[in-house]
């Protein structure tokens, strides 16, 4: 029997922030379902280089608000993204405003929030960075 990994489902509660914040991780919307009868969208983002459909974010936006379903969409853990360079995407998240939770004091590794309070942890494509400020000295914000 064989599986097939598809995409990770999060629920969203500002569409236009939400998509906002993984087009400035570098993602692109590659799929939009809006359903009329279920009231709600569906946005697939996926990096650039993987439109196939296997790397997809699925932001799912319930236009008449979430109440009944669950608040908390940390139970899952986080999404992963691999970048060419972690001190330049940190650097344009915080310059957008986004709070770096854990700063990539390592040259390797850090973790941001999106405005649904989804985790995201970034990694330093191939070998980790040699330790640069600011991040070398930030402490981390908040958790993740």
């Amino acid at each position: 029997m064989g599986i097939e990994y598809l995409h990770t489902m999060v629920r969203v509660k500002d569409l236009d922030a939400s998509k906002a914040f993984y087009e400035l991780l570098g993602l692109t919307e590659r799929r939009r379902v809006d359903n009329e009868g279920g009231r709600f969208t569906l946005v697939f983002m996926c990096p650039p280089d993987q439109a196939d459909g296997r790397a997809d974010v699925e932001l799912t936006y319930n236009w008449d608000g979430d109440e009944g379903l669950p608040s908390d969409s940390r139970h899952f853990g986080h999404l992963a993204y691999r970048v060419d360079d972690i001190y330049a995407t940190c650097a344009k998240l915080l310059a957008a405003g986004v709070t770096i939770n854990r700063p990539p004091r390592d040259g390797h590794m850090a973790f941001v929030r999106s405005p649904d309070n989804v985790s995201v942890e970034l990694l330093q494509k191939g070998e980790p960075k040699a330790p640069a400020e600011p991040w070398a000295s930030m402490g981390n914000t908040g958790h993740w």
